[in-house]
């Protein structure tokens, strides 16, 4: 492994972002856990990371962010920049999941999901970017969704609309950040079914009515029929912790060297098919319009000599 990383991950009180934290911290990372209402409802969630590193003696912190909030953001990154003087790698993890019949939803439901999934990480961009920047290096990890580009099983509309706007936003940024220095990689996680909360704590449609409506006729039942079929489409040893070993395994690798997009979909859904096709014609396209030198991290003296410093 590579030095030591100063790592931040958002939305990782719980699921894929907490399993990642802790086994950056194992690898030997300074990590920091980020949640909203670190003294409120997620107090629970602070202690319990606080016991985990005391007994492993791993480098685990946790720090007050709120996607949803551009101050809050700037705060934390803030904070972290004043304590270690940089920052080498920002993992955009935060995130929420509906569940029901796409009718049902209200706008501003759609709206919510666009903001939490979208949106909080482009505040919290616009609040580390300039550090990253200014260092020459760095990497950008974005957790997104096998459900952007392969098998989308109905009643997650909501959820699989804004999961591809972000793969969408981290594909562009990658371009853009390039000739900084700073680097992207995209991890595609499958559907775990268990081992996350992630549809145990889906958010349900706010338009009663409406969810009534498909609760009878063609579709009564519909919904526990797509929950039963989609967890049996994912074989009993899927193990969601393989996500947060990708992670550990991007943060080391070599700088520049770092894959552009790994999937971890042990039901297949064919989004790795989809993605490679997808990612080969960026690239092509790119080449072919005089911009290959976007497809990777730019090093520069400043880069090297921050490196050496740290």
């Amino acid at each position: 492994m590579n030095q030591p990383q100063i790592v931040l991950i958002t939305g990782a009180s719980s699921g894929f972002g907490a399993l990642a934290a802790r086994a950056l911290a194992h690898a030997g990372h300074t990590v920091y856990a980020s949640m909203r209402e670190t003294t409120g409802r997620n107090a629970a969630q602070v202690e319990a990371a606080r016991r985990y590193a005391d007994d492993h003696r791993v480098d685990l912190r946790t720090l007050e962010l709120d996607i949803a909030s551009q101050a809050s953001a700037d705060a934390a990154i803030a904070q972290l920049i004043a304590a270690h003087g940089r920052l080498d790698v920002l993992i955009h993890n935060a995130g929420h999941m509906v569940f029901g019949p796409a009718e049902a939803f209200t706008p501003e439901q759609f709206a919510q999901l666009y903001d939490s999934n979208v949106i909080g990480a482009q505040r919290v961009n616009r609040a580390a970017l300039p550090q990253l920047r200014a260092q020459r290096r760095g990497l950008l990890l974005w957790v997104s969704s096998s459900s952007s580009r392969g098998g989308t099983p109905p009643y997650l509309a909501p959820y699989f609309a804004a999961k591809a706007a972000m793969d969408s936003l981290a594909v562009s940024y990658a371009g853009e950040l390039a000739r900084w220095g700073i680097e992207s990689s995209i991890v595609v996680p499958g559907a775990f079914t268990s081992g996350t909360n992630h549809f145990a704590h889906a958010g349900t449609p706010a338009d009663s009515a409406r969810l009534a409506d498909y609760n009878t006729g063609p579709t009564a039942g519909f919904g526990e029929e797509i929950l039963r079929k989609l967890a049996g489409s994912v074989p009993e040893d899927a193990d969601v912790a393989s996500v947060a070993d990708a992670i550990v395994a991007i943060v080391g690798a070599p700088y520049g060297r770092r894959p552009f997009r790994v999937h971890i979909d042990p039901a297949s859904d064919g989004a790795e098919v989809v993605n490679a096709v997808g990612d080969r014609v960026r690239a092509e396209f790119l080449r072919k319009i005089g911009l290959g030198d976007l497809l990777a991290p730019r090093m520069d003296r400043v880069a090297v000599a921050n490196a050496d410093a740290t």
